[in-house]
C-alpha cells in the first residue's frame, strides 16, 4: 500500500511576547492507519485567530494548554478522504480542530459535517462559523443590543469586528468603529456603513469617543482591552453593556497589565461587562447562519478575506494579527477544494 506523508507545524517553544517562526517546528511524518471511529481529512482552509496565541501559553484557558511538541492547534475545514466511521463518508466537507497540518487523522465525532451554502466554502470562516457566531451572539445575546443605541466596536477592521459593525447596522444601531490606519477607517465608513470612525493611530481614543459619542456609549463590543477599554469605560451611558470578546492588546504582554482605571464609572453608570466564548453558542449556529447569509445575499453584510497561500505561511499569517497588517479574516489556504 502507498503511504501518505503529512507535514505539520509543531509547537517548539512558548513565545515571550510576539510569536515568531522560531516557536514552531516543521515536521513530516507518515500518516497512521485508521482505527475504528476515525477519519482521515485533507485540510483545505486553516483559520488563524488571536486565540492561537492564547493556546501557546503554559496555562489552561477555555481549552487545555497545548503541550510542547504537539501539532499546533487550529480550526480547519477539510475533505474526508478515508473513514472508518459510518457518520462520515469520503468526500464529506467537515470543520473542526484539524490543526496546522496537511492531513488530520482523528475521531469522526470531533468533527462537524458542513451543510451546503450558496456561498464559497471559505465563507464558513469569513462570514459564518466561529467568527460569525461570535459577532452575532456577542451583540444580540450578551450585549442585548437595541435599535437606536450607540455601539462602539474596537479592532473593527478585523474578522469579528467588521462583522459586528455590520450586524449593529442591521439591528438599527448607530455604530462607531475604532481601527488603525486611514485605509481601514475608510473601508469601515464607506463600505461597511459605520456612522463614525476613530483612527487610534492619529487620534487619542478617549478624545475620539468624546467627539463621536457626545451622549455616551450604550454598547461596547470589546476586542482590544487595555487603554481602549479604559477609554470606553470612561464614556458609558446609564445601563451600558460591554460584550468582552477579546483582549488582543494583552496577549503578547510579558508582564501583567494594570487593571482598568475607570471601573468606578461602570459602577456609577450601573453598567455590565460580560465575557463570552463562542463555544457557548454552538448549538444555535443555524440561527446565526440563517441571519448572516440572508443579510449577505441582500447586500447588507460583506466580509473580507486575508489569505496566505500554503501551510508554510501559517506562522507569518499569525503574526499579522498582532501587527495590524490584516484587514478582515486571516486564512491559510492549505490545499485545493
Amino acid at each position: 500500500m502507498s503511504t501518505t506523508i503529512n507535514a505539520a507545524w509543531h509547537l517548539a517553544s512558548r513565545p515571550a511576547g510576539l510569536p515568531t517562526a522560531a516557536n514552531f517546528a516543521w515536521r513530516e511524518t507518515t500518516l497512521p492507519e485508521l482505527a475504528d471511529g476515525q477519519v482521515q481529512v485533507r485540510n483545505i482552509w486553516l483559520s488563524v485567530d488571536p486565540t492561537n496565541r492564547i493556546w501557546m501559553n503554559d496555562a489552561d484557558s477555555y481549552l487545555p494548554k497545548l503541550e510542547l511538541g504537539e501539532v499546533m492547534r487550529g480550526i480547519g475545514i477539510g475533505r474526508v478522504e478515508a473513514s472508518r466511521d459510518a457518520a462520515l463518508q469520503p468526500g464529506d466537507i467537515v470543520q473542526g480542530m484539524l490543526g496546522w497540518q496537511r492531513y488530520c487523522v482523528g475521531p469522526a465525532k470531533a468533527l462537524t459535517r458542513l451543510p451546503p451554502i450558496p456561498l464559497p466554502l471559505s465563507a464558513h470562516f469569513g462570514l459564518l462559523g466561529h467568527i460569525g457566531l461570535t459577532a452575532y451572539f456577542g451583540l444580540t445575546d450578551v450585549a442585548g443590543a437595541k435599535a437606536g443605541e450607540t455601539l462602539v466596536v474596537s479592532a473593527a477592521a478585523g474578522a469579528v469586528g467588521s462583522l459586528a459593525v455590520q450586524i449593529g447596522k442591521n439591528l438599527g444601531m448607530r455604530v462607531v468603529a475604532i481601527a488603525g490606519g486611514a485605509e481601514k477607517c475608510r473601508w469601515l465608513r464607506d463600505e461597511l456603513g459605520a456612522d463614525a470612525v476613530i483612527d487610534y493611530k492619529v487620534e487619542d481614543v478617549a478624545a475620539g469617543l468624546q467627539r463621536t459619542c457626545p451622549e455616551g456609549v450604550d454598547v461596547d463590543f470589546e476586542n482590544v482591552g487595555g487603554r481602549t477599554l479604559d477609554a470606553v469605560l470612561g464614556n458609558l451611558k446609564l445601563g451600558a453593556r460591554i460584550a468582552l470578546c477579546g483582549l488582543i492588546s494583552q496577549y503578547n504582554a510579558t508582564a501583567p497589565e494594570p487593571g482598568p482605571s475607570n471601573l468606578a464609572h461602570l459602577l456609577m453608570q450601573r453598567g455590565r461587562m460580560q465575557g463570552f466564548i463562542v463555544l457557548d453558542y454552538l448549538d444555535r449556529a443555524q440561527e446565526a447562519a440563517e441571519k448572516l447569509i440572508a443579510w449577505h445575499l441582500a447586500g447588507r453584510m460583506k466580509y473580507r478575506l486575508d489569505i496566505s497561500d500554503g501551510l508554510a505561511s501559517a506562522p507569518a499569517a499569525l503574526g499579522k494579527l498582532f501587527t495590524g497588517a490584516n484587514t478582515g479574516k486571516v486564512l491559510v489556504k492549505v490545499g485545493e477544494e
